[in-house]
Parts: C-alpha cells; structure tokens; sequence
C-alpha cells in the first residue's frame, strides 16, 4: 500500500479490539438453509409514491422546520443538562432523511416535469438547510465531558462521543465572514444543481443516413427515430449510451465517428460556465477558511489524507501504465493503418479520440469474436441468476412485491429477507430494493444506487429498514426478443448491486452510520469487489442462458470472455487516471489562473493518448464533480486496491463459499461506517491492506505472454 495510507490510532484500534466480536453478533445473518416462505410480510411498508409537486414542497418545508427545532433545542441547553441521549441527534437527523430523501429522488427518475422540477427545488431548500442549521458541535463536546466513554455504551455510541467533527477552519472565522461563507455554500448549492439537471434533462440527438451509420448493427440503426429532411432519410441518434456507443464502436465511416464523438463530447458545453463558477466558490469558501485549495479541504478525513498523497498516487500508477498503454496504442495504430491500407485510403499517422472506441472494439472482435454472447445474457436471466449467487454468498433472499406502487410501470419492487426466514419476526426482514432497468425521456441516462431510506434503530428499541434503488438504463424488450445485455453490462449490473448490498446489509444504531457513509476513498470497493465475479467461470455458466435455446455459455467462449478482460486495459485505466487528474488539478489551482476547457483536452490527450482535432467543453458532462466526488474522483482507483486485495485473499480460491461470504458480510458490510474501514480491512485480511493484488490484475497477463512487470507496490 502507499505509504501515505491512514493509520489507525492506538485508542481507535483498542476500543474496536474490546468490541469486535459483540460487534459482529447480527441475528439476521444466517447460515444457508430453505427458501423463506412466500407468505411473510414485511415489518415495514415500502415508501409512498404517490407525491404531488405541493406535496414534495409542504414535506420538505415540514421536515426543515421539525429538525431546525430540535437543533435548536439541543444547542441551548445549559452545559449541565448535555448528555448523550440530548446531543447525539441521530433520531432527528434519520427523521429528516427518511423524510426527505424520497423527495429529492423524484429528480433523478419522474416522467412528471412538475414533479422533477418540484424536486430540485426540495433538494435547494434541503441543501440550504444543511447551511443554515444550528451548530450543535459545542454541545456534543460538553456531552462527552459529563457522560465520557463508559462501558454501558455501544461501539457506535463511544463512536459518535469520539467522532472528529467535519473540516473546521484552521483559523479563526469572524461573525461576517460566517455570513458570506454561508452565502457562498448556498449559491455553490445552486450551481451544482442545476448543472446536474442540465445533465439529467439533456435530450440531444445527430442524424445520419443509412450509409454513414455502414457497421453499425442492424438492431441498433432500427431502433433510431427517423425524419425526413431534403429529401434524405435521416436516422436519430440519442446520446444516450444505448445509441452512441454503438455509433463510435461500430461506424466505418471515420467521418461519422468524428461527428458524434465531438457532438458528444460538445453536448453540455452550456454547463461549462457553471463548472467554473462552482469552481470559484469553491475556491473561495476553501481560503477563507485558511486551506490552500478545495482538494486540501475535501481531504482532510479521506484514507489517503491530503492533496499531495493522491498525485503521488495518480502520477505513480500513470508511470506504471503508460508503457502498457503505449504498448497498446501502438496495436490499434496498426490495425488503422492495415484496414485503411486495405480500403484504399490514407494514412496520416495519427490515432484520434474517436478511433479508440471503434479500434479497440474491432481489436477486441477480431481477438476474440464475442459479439453474439448477449444474446446468453438475458435481463432477467441475469437479474434472476446473481440473486440466486448471493442468497447463498451472503444469506439473503429476494422475493419479487407484486403489483407494488413506485413511481414507473417499469420499476419492480422486490422484499429482501434473510436467506432462511420461516416467520415474520423483526430481525428476518433485511429491506427492499427496487430496480428501475429501463430508459425513458429526461431520466437518469446512466447506471447508478441510491439509498432511499437508512436503516437504523428506532428510539423504541425497534429497527427502521434500508430501502435502496438500482436505476440503470437497459435496452427495453420487443416483441421477438428480451432485453439483451452484453458482458460490459453485466459487469455494470454486478457493480451496482455491490452499492445495493454495502445500504442493504448494513446494520447500524444510527443512521450516521449507515451503509455507504464510508470514508468516501473506499465507498467504490465493495461495488468493484462484486464484479470479479463476472470473470469467474463458474458464475459466467451460471448467470448464463441462450434467450433461444437455454443453454450456457460454452467453457471455450467462457474462456475467451475472461481473455478479454486483460484487453486495453491499460488505455481503460490511463482514461480514469486521466478524469482523476483532471479533478484534482481543478480544485487545487485557483480558478483565475486555468482554462478547464483546454486542461480537459490537454490532459486527455497527454494522458488517456486520445488525441481530438476540436476542443470541446467535455467536463460540462462530469456530472461526478458536482454530486460528491469533487476531489475525491481518484476515489474509483484507490478503491479498487482494496476490493482487490479482498477478492484475492478472501474470495478468489473459492468464490461461492458462503462461509467466505459471511466472513465478508460481518466485518464490511454490517458495521457500515460505525467505525475505521482500515479496522475492519485489518481484521478482514489479517493483515494491513496492501496493492500487490491490484498490481497483479494489471500485469499478471503480461508476465504470461512472457514479458515482466514490476509488481512493486504503488508508493
């Protein structure tokens, strides 16, 4: 591992030593034994949707007022009367989410325009909130002077007595400037939101005739809306990823891979301006509070701790990969230059942008002819398949809530119990998960989870259940043919179902704690852990069923789809390290002194080796740096050291063991972030985590095909 990695302190590890094994006692893990019985009902409804515009708004201005009181009532009471059950507030604050959070999802997923766009506003008034509330820190100091860390309380009670309170400002704040601090939050707020609803509500499309869309497959191109105009039959095409991608990976024509890729890239450039000016507040609120720069801010309580640890990371893995993508670069120039040899056509010698998506496709086919293997890969072959891996991997079961109220017919609902749940009893009952597959017109246009509800307990001793949302965009079924996914999609499906897990199996006293609420560098790994399993053979058999004949994928196509994984793979990875730099350079430079549009191209190229012709305003489409991951996007590599070194020691000599599973589930996924993830990884792997998996997965290949790699560790 890098040598920069956090370490834990002597009296964090000592009190998660005292309490490790009380910790892991969860009476809803379970061994694995029968099915549950399908009458059981759940202890707790499923959330409403039946929410009006005027009743997302009067909720949300109920709920900001009931919190703001009892914040404020917290706040002033005298020294003497501090306690835990007074200060702690978390019965408060997961009221308001329980609240709240369901609201502010209709943004994300509702057909109703007034319905999306009372949303927003919930979420501005939600967010303002968050600037304007009462501080209680002072009074959580004073609570743990008079109660201290006595035994009778829980890990997470001596957790929230102990717990490092968010960046403060290194120096002093006056009374003014508290103000325009809190003026800024408020318009960086603002800012945020609506370039992501710029992102979400974008509906943009290019036309090509029938002979400039030559290679792409002909169930894409009948799929396109038409138009007529000068007599010429056009074909449109979304920028949706169900209609570009197969443009840029199939098109022969360079012409119209060039125009879709810069169209596509050039899509949002009406956000670029508010990019920078989120920029500029950020950059202010982050000096005026005596940091340097908002990436000094933002990592203060991150694992890898501060600004320049992550670009010795970034700039050492970049130095370890750009030979092998170089190395590759170079096969794709090769195989340009042999097709457009035997076209007829020139060559100028260079490799741009939008070949690397249509030679790295064509590398890949001619490498490996995968193309048909989704039509093994059925939506609901699939879907159907992986919950029956992980009821046996880690004890649960999914049970499908018929004719459920959500908020599209296309959403399914499903109950999640524990694996050998026989009665309706409390701790049996897990959450729910819904699962919304398909696209539609101004919804979320790429694969993500939320966590709609926290679990938690309740201040009457009972548990409050996680509910959590897989929102994908997945070709919808016709009437001779299911929806398809290909590997890539698989992969995606399996990513996204580790988030659902890391909210669902969570069990935590306080909702602060709940699931995803990680140091935000580790949030990514239980969701990469869960897609090596996508290259094992026996899940692939599987999780695999012909929509025609039903049967799997053959052990000689198995192998090929793992061969496939090792292809371009250091081009894919320089392409991250390249979004990564990105993020941090923006936030660690003052925003007078860089143009983020010619730093995207820039970096692109010198990085990703992508070279464009037209520098357009991609990072107007860099939805991440205005939902959380601002400097923290390098969070996705540093992540992916982890879930590495996790499959690799716990999972990788048997990946369907349950015992493994469990093992897994009690030490990472209960405890949610009640306490140190490095803790948890410690007592996980029996060791300090370190990057020689990771490395390995990166360079294993190449020592195969006989040449060698430093496996070294990343610092």
């Amino acid at each position: 591992m890098p040598s920069f990695y956090l370490k834990p302190g002597y009296k964090i590890v000592q009190l998660f030593l005292s309490t490790v094994f009380k910790v892991f006692d969860d009476p809803r893990v379970k061994s694995s034994s029968p099915e549950p019985s399908p009458d059981l009902i759940p202890p707790q409804p499923p959330p409403v949707w039946t929410h009006t515009p005027e009743d997302v708004l009067r909720l949300t201005k109920e709920a900001i007022e009931k919190d703001q009181g009892v914040r404020n009532q917290v706040a002033t009471l005298p020294a003497s009367e501090c306690n835990f059950n007074t200060s702690a507030l978390a019965h408060s604050e997961a009221e308001f989410e329980t609240i709240t959070n369901p609201l502010s999802f209709y943004r994300h997923v509702s057909a109703s325009k007034e319905l999306r766009d009372a949303s927003i506003e919930a979420k501005k008034l939600i967010q303002d909130h968050y600037v304007e509330r009462v501080n209680v820190y002072q009074a959580k100091v004073r609570a743990e002077k008079n109660t201290g860390c006595c035994e009778n309380h829980s890990w997470e009670e001596r957790s929230l007595m102990l717990e490092v309170p968010p960046p403060k400002a290194p120096i002093k704040i006056s009374g003014v400037l508290k103000v325009q601090l809190k003026i800024w939050r408020k318009e960086l707020s603002q800012v945020c939101l609506e370039f992501s609803k710029n992102y979400n509500e974008e509906n943009g499309s290019i036309s090509f005739t029938l002979d400039e869309l030559k290679g792409v497959p002909q169930d894409v191109i009948s799929s396109f809306t038409k138009h007529t105009e000068d007599g010429k039959e056009l074909y449109n095409v979304t920028y949706k990823s169900l209609d570009i991608y197969p443009v840029l990976n199939y098109a022969q024509s360079a012409e119209t891979r060039q125009r879709t890729f810069e169209s596509y890239e050039a899509r949002l450039e009406l956000n670029a301006p508010l990019f920078n000016h989120a920029l500029k507040l950020r950059h202010s609120i982050a000096t005026q509070m005596g940091y340097k720069s908002w990436a000094d801010y933002k990592t203060k309580h991150t694992l890898i701790k501060s600004k320049n640890n992550i670009k010795k990371f970034l700039t050492d893995l970049e130095q370890k990969l750009h030979p092998l993508g170089m190395q590759e670069h170079e096969t794709l120039l090769k195989l340009k230059a042999d097709e457009l040899k035997a076209k007829g056509e020139p060559f100028n010698g260079e490799f741009y942008a939008w070949d690397y998506p249509y030679y790295g496709s064509l590398h890949l086919r001619n490498s490996l002819p995968l193309d048909s293997t989704k039509e093994y890969f059925p939506v609901s072959e699939v879907v159907s398949a992986t919950f029956e891996i992980y009821q046996t991997l880690l004890g649960i079961s999914f049970h499908e809530v018929k004719d459920s109220q959500t908020w599209h017919p296309d959403v399914q609902l499903f109950a999640v119990w524990a694996k050998d749940a026989k009665d309706n009893a409390s701790h049996n009952f897990i959450g729910y998960c819904y699962l919304d597959l398909f696209p539609r017109t101004f919804k979320y246009s790429h694969a993500a989870v939320w966590s709609l509800l926290p679990g938690y307990q309740l201040p009457n001793g009972k548990h409050a259940y996680p509910v959590t949302a897989i929102v994908a965009n997945l070709a919808k079924p016709t009437s001779d043919c299911p929806t398809l996914m290909h590997h890539s999609g698989v992969v995606t499906f399996f990513h996204e179902l580790g988030h659902v897990f890391h909210n669902l199996l969570s069990h935590t006293q306080f909702s602060c704690y709940h699931g995803m609420r990680v140091e935000h560098d580790f949030v990514e790994a239980p969701s990469q852990l869960l897609e090596n399993w996508c290259w094992e053979p026996k899940v692939l058999e599987k999780i695999s069923r012909h929509y025609k004949t039903n049967h799997p994928l053959s052990a000689q196509t198995i192998e090929m789809i793992i061969k496939s994984h090792h292809i371009n793979i250091g081009l894919h990875y320089l392409y991250q390290i390249f979004l990564a730099q990105f993020d941090l350079q923006v936030h660690s430079t003052h925003p007078d002194k860089q143009d983020t549009t010619a730093l995207w191209n820039d970096l692109q190229e010198r990085i990703s080796l992508r070279k464009g012709v037209k520098h357009s305003a991609g990072q107007g489409s860099f939805n991440h740096l205005v939902t959380g991951y601002d400097a923290g996007y390098y969070g996705y590599l540093y992540s992916e050291i982890f879930a590495a070194d996790i499959y690799s020691t716990v999972f990788k000599d048997d990946p369907l063991n349950p015992k493994c599973g469990d093992h897994y589930r009690k030490i990472i996924l209960q405890p949610g972030a009640s306490r140190n993830i490095y803790c948890s990884l410690w007592v996980l792997l029996g060791r300090p985590p370190n990057s020689d998996a990771f490395m390995k997965k990166l360079f294993e290949h190449k020592e195969r095909g006989g040449q060698s790699h430093d496996l070294c560790r990343i610092a």
